[in-house]
């Protein structure tokens, strides 16, 4: 497997559609899928879309669980690196990611009511 380092900050907004899931190794028998240090891998879907293109929506893995990232929340992704794989006649991209952390959303502008009282 060829590992290509991505520019995260060249992908434009990143929201998660799809909540963290934990990854499944085998499915038969339900075991979880770990890393080298025995963490936990999750998988999170993310819509990358950059200036006003359409939305490509990717997979991306992340040892443990990224805790705050929900359906909806813009996320930003550190450390991404795409994989390519082959399979027989299968070949694609897999997305790996060291972190997937949630973008506080902004505060609202407060200001003084304009008008009388209510």
């Amino acid at each position: 497997m060829q590992s290509i380092p991505v520019d995260g900050t060249r992908l434009g907004t990143m929201t998660c559609i799809v909540a963290p899931e934990v990854r499944i190794a085998n499915r038969e028998t339900g075991e979880v899928r770990k890393d080298r240090e025995g963490q936990t891998v999750y998988t999170v879907g993310v819509a990358v879309r950059q200036d006003g293109r359409r939305a490509s929506i990717i997979e991306i893995s992340v040892s443990g669980e990224p805790v705050g990232v929900v359906e909806g929340v813009r996320v930003h992704v550190t450390g991404l690196t795409a994989f390519s794989w082959a399979m027989g006649d299968r070949h694609g991209l897999s997305f790996r990611a060291d972190a997937i952390t949630p973008i506080p959303a902004a505060a609202p502008a407060t200001g003084s009511r304009k008008g009388g009282d209510a």
